[in-house]
């Protein structure tokens, strides 16, 4: 085992052993349904627990991942080295303080957006079937349908590399197009408190009806995918292009453009990352040399080959 006993031992003191996970395979834990295993994940259950997880891994000197609900990833087939930090269950819950909700890290984005609706508040209509967390969403600046996190993002609650906790103001987290300031320095996003306004229920929810049909209608929502596959280049939409290049259903093993929407790459049945990335890179060559447009991926890549 890569992990010292010690180490896990220094965990156990404080977590449940359902908390606590060695070769555990990311393909259980990705919406790709890829990837190969963690040598150790833990579910925190609190900030304080990921305060001490964070120290220790320091402590033992080993490299440390974090994932929200696994979306917008994909993990390599060689897994991941050191200790990955999942954040779900009582990482999850969220709360209400006036206008402003108050939401753990590992919260799906659509149970955000529906809570916000229910509470009778909008802002987050854009956010109701983004398929992530909503400490992705600050991570990534996610957005959709015109609307973007920085646009409610009120602050946020991280860990430090040392284990120390620390808060983040709006004008501190550097939101940009798919970009935070948590892409730079490395701290983990615990707590996230977002700023909305007063609405119509009755309006709210037609506007996410609306989203959610478009949404149905267009993307690949049945197969296992990471998302949007592509960054949108400028002047350009990535799934045009793809599309144009006539590359709906090109195929690399089991990975597969989407014959629904070409701007997805699908898991169309035991696809292996190796596969994925390579649809990506053969997607990237071929775009190119049509278009003259160079594709970036949307998605993360991590862990070993």
């Amino acid at each position: 085992m890569r992990i010292s006993e010690e180490f896990i031992r220094d965990c156990r003191a404080f977590l449940q052993a359902d908390q606590l996970l060695l070769e555990e395979p990311m393909s259980r834990q990705t919406t790709f349904e890829i990837g190969g295993p963690a040598d150790c994940l833990i579910f925190p259950q609190t900030i304080e627990e990921v305060c001490r997880v964070v120290a220790l891994v320091r402590e033992y000197d080993l490299p440390l991942t974090v994932l929200g609900n696994g979306s917008n990833l994909l993990v390599r087939d060689g897994g991941i080295r050191g200790v990955v930090l999942k954040f779900n269950g009582p990482m999850s819950e969220m709360h209400l303080e006036g206008n402003h909700i108050i939401a753990g890290a590992g919260a799906h984005l659509k149970d955000v957006s529906e809570f916000a609706a229910k509470s009778g508040l909008t802002g987050l209509e854009y956010a109701c079937g983004i398929p992530g967390s909503i400490g992705g969403a600050i991570f990534m600046n996610a957005g959709a349908y015109g609307g973007e996190t920085k646009d409610v993002a009120y602050s946020v609650k991280a860990v430090a590399k040392d284990g120390t906790m620390k808060t983040y103001s709006k004008e501190e987290l550097d939101l940009g197009y798919r970009h935070s300031v948590f892409q730079e320095n490395g701290e983990l996003i615990c707590e996230v408190e977002l700023a909305l306004e007063s609405g119509d229920e009755g309006e709210i929810r037609q506007v996410m009806a609306d989203y959610t049909q478009r949404r149905e209608a267009k993307q690949p929502l049945e197969m296992p995918s990471a998302g949007s596959t592509f960054k949108r280049p400028e002047g350009y939409f990535a799934g045009t292009l793809i599309d144009q290049t006539g590359l709906k259903g090109l195929q690399v093993g089991g990975a597969q453009v989407s014959t629904k929407h070409a701007g997805f790459v699908v898991n169309a049945g035991g696809a292996t990352a190796a596969d994925v990335q390579n649809l990506i890179k053969e997607v990237q060559r071929l775009v190119f040399e049509k278009h003259g447009v160079k594709l970036y991926p949307e998605v993360r890549m991590i862990g070993e080959d």
